[in-house]
């Protein structure tokens, strides 16, 4: 019969502005079926590219609530998801919200005008609030009747293979949106190293997650540039291969709105070398409680106590137990007992 939907549990509208979006949408919504949940996803089609940061969250919510009236067309779901607070901003019916950080925090001044108002209404409208972090909901600005309304469930996180016995590769970084995850900060503190001495013969600096043209286009040159080595945008199994292999992860972001790619690294045996950053940075009170030495402003000083560190392998098993809560196990049972129920869907037996 035209016009009927078809009943559905859980619909997922996914901005998938990103690889890490994508796979983190993919992710959630495996987990909500494995719950017992029926799950579609509404990926919001990539709109063209535009100049400045308020145009761009213009095209995306456009492309997400696009998504959404077409997956609504057609089915008829008990709960909508919207993922990121971008997705949910000009939404065709209210939903959850989950997300990693607001647009009160990732984007401050003119670059949020129109985008910090409309996100508190909807935040503010939303039945279920589903943070990353409870940083994340801290930043939002809500009022405190708000935690009442929200979940906090953060990505899940797990070792990606058996350590190789013999780590070769003395350092690496993770460069998507370089200028962001301050790039420029880890190849200076890695110079500066270089200078002085402190790096044993071939070590090596990996750079990982960038290509060659969005490293141009953020104004960074390997080029010249001894013992740095890109492997641009690598298969997730191949990034984490890697980590598997480094001593040491090293960072230095401007701001971090969560840190995935610091937590497998800590979940791959790297030691977490990093500066502190604004935003709910959810690695970096792990990394402070695993050694305080490896966290400051002078990056170069951290790396080298990184890549001397007398107990790497007393470091990797602190950091194990210390993920313990974001273990897929423990999220799908908490997917089950708690999320499924505040959506309405019964768990599966």
């Amino acid at each position: 019969m035209p016009g009927a939907r078809r009943p559905l549990d859980v619909l997922v509208v996914s901005l998938g502005s990103t690889t890490g979006l994508r796979t983190a949408d993919e992710g959630f919504a495996s987990m909500l079926r494995a719950a017992g949940a029926t799950v579609e996803l509404a990926l919001a089609q990539p709109p063209m590219q535009v100049r400045t940061l308020m145009l761009t969250d213009l095209a995306w919510a456009l492309a997400a609530r696009r998504a959404a009236a077409q997956a609504l067309a057609q089915v008829q779901p008990r709960s909508i998801v919207y993922s990121t607070t971008t997705a949910a901003l000009l939404w065709p019916a209210p939903g959850a919200i989950r997300f990693d950080a607001p647009a009160a925090g990732n984007r401050p001044g003119r670059h949020g005008l129109w985008q910090r108002p409309l996100e508190r209404r909807r935040l503010s409208a939303s039945p279920l609030l589903l943070p990353l972090s409870s940083g994340g909901l801290t930043e939002a600005g809500l009022p405190p009747a708000a935690a009442g309304r929200a979940l906090v469930l953060a990505l899940p996180v797990e070792p990606s293979g058996t350590p190789v016995p013999e780590r070769d590769i003395a350092a690496i970084t993770y460069a998507a949106n370089p200028v962001k995850k301050g790039l420029e900060r880890v190849l200076q503190a890695w110079s500066a190293l270089q200078k002085t001495g402190r790096l044993g013969e071939g070590s090596e600096l990996v750079v990982a997650g960038a290509s060659e043209a969005e490293l141009s286009t953020a104004g960074v040159s390997l080029q010249g540039r001894p013992g740095v080595r890109s492997v641009g945008r690598l298969p997730g199994q191949e990034y984490r291969s890697l980590l598997r292999r480094s001593r040491v992860f090293v960072c230095a972001p401007r701001r971090e709105d969560y840190g995935q790619a610091q937590m497998e690294a800590l979940a791959d045996g790297c030691l977490l070398v990093t500066t502190p950053a604004p935003g709910p940075y959810a690695a970096l009170p792990i990394a402070r409680e695993l050694d305080e030495r490896l966290v400051g402003e002078d990056l170069a000083q951290a790396l080298a106590r990184g890549l001397s560190h007398p107990d790497p392998a007393g470091y990797a098993l602190r950091a194990q137990q210390a993920l313990r809560p974001f273990a897929p196990a423990e999220l799908q049972r908490r997917m089950a007992e708690e999320l499924l129920p505040r959506l309405g869907v019964a768990a599966a037996a």
